[in-house]
């Protein structure tokens, strides 16, 4: 019994460790109206991994926070094209 649990510990721990939440700032140039956010945080959200976006018409950005383990910025960068308004990475962040 004692090693059922430590097991599934171990699976719960390693799990856990490889998942990391990553933050990434996108720039969203060819945004041209207050209505473009809208669509692009509906194409960010339907990436599987993402758990946050915050679309900014003013600075013509997306702050993205997404699972490490699930996607990548590659994912979110082709998310956003495919919804009509290429993007470019800004900033990561930890």
């Amino acid at each position: 019994m004692k090693k059922i649990w430590l097991s599934l510990a171990l699976v719960l721990l390693t799990g856990s460790a490889l998942a990391a939440p990553q933050t990434v700032k996108l720039s969203v140039p060819t945004m041209d109206c207050p209505v473009c956010p809208i669509t692009i945080k509906k194409a960010l959200l339907q990436v599987a991994g993402v758990s946050q976006a915050q679309v900014n018409f003013e600075r013509r950005e997306a702050l993205v926070t997404f699972d490490n383990a699930r996607t990548h910025v590659d994912a979110l960068m082709r998310a956003t094209a495919e919804a009509g308004y290429p993007s470019t990475v800004a900033e990561r962040q930890p």
